[in-house]
């Protein structure tokens, strides 16, 4: 290679399906010897939702190839604002047990600002944008909702 080419970015991976995610996995998908940084979110099921205690779990559909083309389009969108070299974005479908990710964001950079800033571009306008259905469970019920972001950052 001579000193005028640049190494390619390895590109983006993005998943949507029941399986449950490896982190450890996610992680080293996204590191090279060119980041100095690698960030993971996990977002997790928790045991409460809007003032409704003891969920059970969650159930996710998704349209698989239109949620998966608008992820890559927002990682699109992140690779020209920040210096990324690689970004994983995994979504489960399916049941998903309290304690258990629902979603994951990977990204790989050279520095720290750009992996924080464009990690958190990506989960807000992925919660705002894909079209993505969660069915929260609790004893004794069940109910649909959206979680569109009051608060976007960019």
């Amino acid at each position: 290679m001579t000193t005028d080419e640049q190494p390619e970015r390895r590109g983006c991976i993005v998943r949507v399906g029941p399986e449950p995610i490896d982190s450890a996995t996610l992680t080293e998908s996204v590191s090279s010897e060119r980041c100095g940084a690698v960030i993971l979110f996990l977002g997790t099921v928790r045991d409460h939702s809007a003032g409704k205690e003891g969920v059970t779990h969650l159930e996710y559909e998704v349209y698989e190839d239109v949620v998966e083309a608008k992820i890559r389009e927002i990682v699109e969108e992140a690779t020209k604002d920040w210096d990324i070299e690689q970004v994983a974005v995994v979504h489960r479908t399916g049941v998903v047990q309290v304690g258990e990710s629902s979603v994951a964001v990977a990204v790989g950079s050279a520095h720290r600002d750009a992996a924080f800033v464009a990690g958190r571009y990506i989960i807000d306008e992925l919660k705002a944008r894909v079209p993505i259905w969660k069915k929260e469970h609790w004893p004794g019920g069940a109910e649909w909702v959206r979680e569109d972001l009051q608060h976007r950052h960019k």
